[in-house]
């Protein structure tokens, strides 16, 4: 277990390294001038070369990384051209609303998989099972903006149930939750689809072997058969797609918020590039690519929990 771990955090750690690298890198090749950004087109270049100074945009490519690096392990990203303000205060504002959709959308997911996946498996070939196949490739086929789209005029506008945008704030709970009940069905009906059909596929593999044969004959009960033999046996694809799907949560966040004019990372990250505040964008990116990291990290750290195998792995 202990080589497994040591194998996958180095692996994590270096990712990360090479993400840094490239995330870097593209930001600071990319054209336009950040004091110009700035101070506008009617500044001086002197005066624009002060602000290149007192920016550290003067520096030598590799000290700016380094610099760069040893801030953000500090959590000092710098400071927003655009806003004014530090990006870390940017990003701890905002960071909650995006994680909280995130993990809302991600919990909504799972649960449908699941019980669609299972339900499908459990009536292979019969109508159940094509209903739930059907309804599972218009999730894939329709795209998660368009159906936020359609959720607003059904729910929002024609049946009044619910806010079409907009977030009120953690002052008010109430408020705040029925805001994101629309971004998270939308996120989660679209990566629940995937996730079904993964999910009914590692079922009837697992369906086919000799001990759920013998479970049967000993008379356990279908549900019980399901749910406390099948199930655990097929988590692996399943816990696989979910780490990336969670991943894909995060960033599809990005889309969903602009949908809903939720004050998020998604949103800020849009602003940011609109007023080419590549600081920000910068650090931005990098979080996101973080966070797709670690979680294929967590999902690395699940696997022993579920295959015990891994647990004894020496070599």
């Amino acid at each position: 277990m202990s080589y497994f771990l040591a194998r996958r955090l180095g692996g994590f750690l270096l990712t990360l390294l090479a993400v840094s690298v490239i995330v870097f890198a593209v930001m600071n090749v990319l054209p336009g001038d950040p004091a110009l950004t700035i101070l506008g087109i009617e500044s001086t270049e002197d005066a624009r070369a002060a602000l290149r100074e007192r920016l550290g945009l003067d520096a030598p490519l590799a000290q700016r990384y380094l610099d760069w690096v040893a801030g953000a392990l500090r959590g000092d990203f710098g400071q927003s051209y655009s806003f004014g303000v530090p990006v870390s205060e940017l990003i701890s504002e905002r960071l909650p609303l995006t994680l909280s959709l995130a993990a809302s959308g991600m919990a909504l997911t799972v649960l449908l998989a699941l019980t669609l996946g299972i339900a499908a498996a459990s009536r292979h070939g019969r109508v159940g099972d094509w209903a739930i196949m059907l309804f599972s490739q218009l999730g894939i086929a329709i795209p998660a903006f368009w159906l936020s789209m359609l959720l607003v005029l059904l729910f929002a506008v024609k049946l009044r149930w619910l806010p079409p945008g907009g977030f009120p704030g953690w002052g008010e709970p109430a408020a705040a939750l029925k805001s994101l009940v629309l971004p998270t069905v939308a996120l989660a009906l679209v990566q629940s689809a995937v996730l079904a059909r993964v999910t009914r596929s590692s079922a009837l593999e697992v369906m086919r072997l000799d001990f759920v044969r013998t479970a049967r004959a000993s008379g356990l009960s279908r549900r019980r058969i399901l749910w406390r033999h099948v199930l655990p046996n097929a988590l692996i694809p399943v816990v696989t797609i979910v780490g990336l799907q969670f991943a894909g949560l995060v960033t599809g966040t990005i889309v969903i918020e602009n949908v809903f004019y939720l004050p998020g990372l998604g949103r800020l990250l849009f602003q940011s590039i609109a007023n080419r505040d590549l600081i920000t964008v910068q650090a931005l990116v990098m979080l996101f690519a973080t966070i797709v990291v670690a979680a294929n990290f967590l999902v690395d750290l699940a696997y022993l929990a579920i295959d015990p195998r891994l647990r004894s792995q020496k070599a």
